[in-house]
């Protein structure tokens, strides 16, 4: 099984010829599409937990696919002031979607849900966790509910496998184009994202 650094996978991002918009929906869209082959989603809660970066950009996209079929809350726990330019158009696109509940961390009850998915953080995480996000990750771990990660769990080093003080334990990982070298512990709990880029051959 390949394993890919961060570093290798920016590389690809920016060199694949495909715009980082696109490379975000398709990996919002394959992530609905591995849920929806995994699970009847008819009747299921299901809860988005996206940040500022990237990672809460595939979140948001996804949430507009699985609204489509259940019931899809999103709990941003990011600055909108933040959102990258393709983040902020996928956020834009779910903020007036009334099959979309924006919520705020006061307003969850994370038992309420079937699914839960981080897309807090995804191969940026560098350092400490602060809160309010290390008591918000603290109390999705305790929940019950099924855990799933978009590319890396948040509080876990991509490269290195390290874990911050607080880290999101997944039931399933939906990983980008490779599974990262830090996460060979995680493998059997990962599935792979095609998400359009050609890996070119070593010459």
């Amino acid at each position: 099984m390949r394993m890919i650094s961060t570093q290798e996978m920016r590389a690809l991002e920016d060199n694949c010829g495909i715009p980082r918009i696109v490379l975000m929906e398709n990996a919002g869209k394959t992530i609905y599409n591995i849920l929806k082959e995994k699970f009847d989603l008819k009747d299921r809660r299901i809860l988005i937990v996206p940040y500022h970066g990237n990672n809460g950009g595939d979140g948001f996209v996804a949430a507009r696919y699985l609204a489509d079929d259940t019931e899809v809350d999103v709990l941003f726990v990011g600055d909108d002031s933040k959102l990258k330019k393709e983040a902020l158009a996928n956020f834009k696109k779910i903020e007036n979607n009334e099959k979309i509940q924006i919520l705020s961390l006061e307003a969850v009850d994370f038992s309420d849900y079937d699914i839960i998915i981080d897309a807090i953080f995804g191969t940026g995480i560098d350092g400490k966790i602060k809160d309010p996000l290390a008591t918000l990750i603290t109390n999705l771990g305790k929940s019950k509910t099924y855990k799933v990660c978009v590319d890396v769990p948040s509080g876990i080093n991509p490269d290195t496998g390290e874990k911050a003080n607080v880290f999101f334990e997944p039931d399933l990982i939906i990983t980008m184009h490779d599974i990262k070298k830090g996460l060979e512990g995680y493998k059997d709990k990962t599935i792979i994202a095609d998400i359009g880029i050609k890996t070119m051959p070593p010459k």
